[in-house]
């Protein structure tokens, strides 16, 4: 009945709903699209809809209003945070930059907008490296992740800063390889991490990727066991697209409250309510969008 009343009120308006893979299931079932934060970045410019509906956080509505600023972009709750972005705030970015001035500075997509406005170029956890590898400067400035930073260091050839040293997210840095190396001997199968986990457990992991490319890796491969060591609803996303195969979640604890602050009622009443609306003032979105479109325009010439 619920996802009735919501299909009848995106209709009628003409919206899309699109949401991140690490989104309760209830979610994902009513959404347009599901995919990883470089998808959806893809995805909300492509959209022919005067309403986006964005069942993420809040950087992702903010990225969504900064890449369509005619299209009206509703986020359903308030308090669907990342607590990563708040690592990074704007006077840091000026201090690093002081102290480093022949580096360029790579920020995560998990970032504000505020901080994206200050960026050369912006990246996600799919194409990190590549945008790395991009830029024509040794020292990169890199953030809020450290871990992600850290990941990208070890395959460029490049300096990597973290900025700052200690930015992460408490979701990926809980993962513990002694367990996850004890579900692999009870399971078998082949161990997916997240580049935002802590060193040791990317180390025992049979692939580092993104949850895009999680996805792309199961389709490719012949294993019928997976190892899942990000947030645990993306083995319910894995799982929806291959029901051949197993997928156990490494810890499934694991949870993004941020993401948890989205459910199909909160749909329900932004599409009915049209809450809440995501605004960016237009001298940050300005900056930070043409970051973001690097991004893009880079990845296009990568395809």
């Amino acid at each position: 009945m619920l996802n009735k009343e919501i299909n009848e009120i995106k209709n009628m308006l003409g919206a899309i709903i699109v949401a991140h893979n690490y989104q309760l299931p209830e979610v994902q079932k009513v959404a347009d699209f599901v995919g990883d934060s470089l998808e959806l970045a893809r995805k909300v410019v492509d959209i022919d809809a005067g309403y986006i509906v964005l069942a993420g956080v809040d950087f992702m509505a903010e990225t969504a209003a900064i890449l369509n600023p005619s299209k009206t972009i509703l986020i359903p709750s308030k308090i669907a945070t990342c607590e990563m972005a708040q690592y990074l705030d704007v006077e840091t970015m000026r201090k690093y930059n002081k102290l480093h001035p022949k580096a360029k500075t790579v920020l995560y997509v998990n970032s504000t907008a505020e901080c994206k406005a200050l960026a050369d170029i912006v990246c996600t956890s799919a194409n990190a490296i590549k945008v790395v590898e991009s830029i024509n400067a040794e020292e990169i400035l890199f953030g809020p992740d450290a871990n992600l930073a850290n990941y990208v260091a070890r395959n460029t050839n490049k300096k990597v800063i973290p900025l700052p040293t200690k930015g992460h997210c408490y979701v990926h840095t809980n993962f513990d390889s002694k367990r996850i190396l004890k579900l692999k001997k009870m399971y078998g199968g082949i161990i997916m991490a997240h580049p935002e986990c802590v060193e040791e457990v990317q180390k025992i992991a049979d692939v580092v990727t993104s949850t895009g490319g999680m996805v792309k890796y199961v389709a490719k491969s012949e294993a019928k066991k997976f190892i899942v060591a990000t947030e645990c609803d993306m083995s319910y996303r894995l799982k929806t697209l291959y029901p051949d195969r197993e997928f156990i979640p490494a810890n499934d604890k694991a949870i993004c409250l941020g993401m948890k602050q989205i459910t199909a009622q909160s749909i329900l009443e932004s599409l009915k309510y049209k809450r809440y609306e995501v605004h960016v003032k237009e001298k940050v979105a300005e900056k930070a969008r043409r970051a973001i479109e690097r991004m893009l325009e880079l990845d296009d010439d990568h395809v």
